[in-house]
């Protein structure tokens, strides 16, 4: 579960593809670009690559975290592969716990299970997902949720239990099956939030935490230091693990990596105001005539993003690893192209000496 630090990185780098669409291209795009960092990553030492839920957002292919991870444990040899997260609620517990197994079963040791509480869309789309408005009865049932998936991932429901004679497959009761063999490994379960919940009960539970600091950065370090105080050590952890999502850029010059992540902004100013869409191009980006309120967004939402040359990144990234002591930081690139993505991900690893580079 821990990673090793590479080359001059103070904490291990990982890898949190949202398999961004843009404008002129399409989802087939999204999907070939994420092997292409997938692979990427793996050959540069990032320890992990997640993909996180969303649903009805033109602008994001990841509504299917499971089916995208599959893809892409066939093009992969031995990064961690992960979901950042699945959202819980909009499941259940049984279909993930089968989902994981498969996976685990595709690539086996090198699966992570995240889960969020959050529907990862807006409520009307959270309520067709789950057949319910009673969507607020979903996130206040998590821990109970989160319970009754860890059973069936470890397949011990107590006797008498209605789930007892139940069995998620792949998974444990196969190896008590007649010439059944035990698999070596289970997918390690984190809890992802962006606030203090999932922190406090991650550190109940002694699990690994995940905090989405690329777009709740205000609340990055209450919780931190929620979890971290309220840890208990578990079977899975002896002390607290934690990670941060960063939304990181490095271009050649500042004033291009700007152009990048504008367009990202401007994709969050449309999110945020009910018009989700395609990400916009940097020229687009450039061109739009900013209200007022929308630029103080801008300023905003750009200021928790680290950007700029690689030796610029490289130093507000040492900055947050060193502000946060967050245990791995996991890096999103929010911009129009892959290219550009890519490009950002192999200028980081090469500004800290990371292996594989040319």
């Amino acid at each position: 579960m821990r990673g090793t630090a590479q080359g001059t990185a103070p904490v291990p780098l990982s890898v949190l593809d949202l398999l961004t669409v843009g404008a002129g291209s399409t989802a087939t795009d999204a999907l070939r670009t994420a092997g292409e960092i997938a692979r990427t990553a793996e050959r540069r030492g990032y320890h992990r690559y997640w993909v996180a839920e969303h649903h009805s957002m033109p602008g994001v292919a990841s509504s299917s975290p499971a089916v995208i991870l599959a893809h892409l444990a066939a093009q992969t040899e031995s990064i961690r592969l992960g979901s950042g997260g699945v959202m819980l609620p909009n499941h259940a517990p049984l279909v993930i716990a089968e989902q994981f197994g498969t996976l685990e079963a595709m690539a086996p040791g090198r699966v992570d299970l995240g889960l969020g509480r959050a529907p990862g869309t807006d409520g009307a789309t959270a309520a067709a997902l789950r057949r319910t408005d009673r969507l607020n009865e979903g996130a206040d049932d998590f821990p109970q949720q989160l319970a009754e998936l860890i059973r069936f991932l470890d397949d011990d429901f107590p006797d008498g239990h209605p789930y007892s004679r139940i069995h998620a497959v792949p998974g444990p009761v196969q190896a008590t099956s007649p010439g059944g063999v035990q698999s070596a490994h289970r997918p390690p379960v984190w809890l992802l939030g962006s606030s203090g919940f999932s922190a406090r009960l991650a550190a109940q539970l002694g699990l690994p935490f995940a905090f989405a600091h690329h777009f709740s950065a205000q609340n990055t370090i209450p919780a931190l230091d929620l979890y971290r105080e309220h840890f208990r050590p578990s079977a899975v952890l002896d002390e607290p693990y934690a990670l941060i999502g960063v939304g990181a850029l490095a271009s050649d010059t500042e004033a291009e990596a700007r152009r990048q992540v504008l367009a990202g902004a401007l994709s969050m100013i449309r999110l945020r105001t009910g018009r989700p869409g395609l990400v916009p191009t940097p020229e687009e980006a450039e061109s739009h005539p900013y209200s007022m309120v929308e630029e103080d967004f801008v300023e905003s939402w750009l200021g928790n993003v680290v950007y700029g040359t690689p030796d610029a990144v490289r130093q507000g990234l040492d900055d947050l690893a060193k502000r946060t002591g967050a245990n791995e930081l996991m890096i999103t690139a929010n911009a129009h192209g892959g290219a550009a993505r890519l490009r950002s991900y192999e200028l980081i690893a090469d500004a800290y000496g990371l292996p594989g580079g040319a």
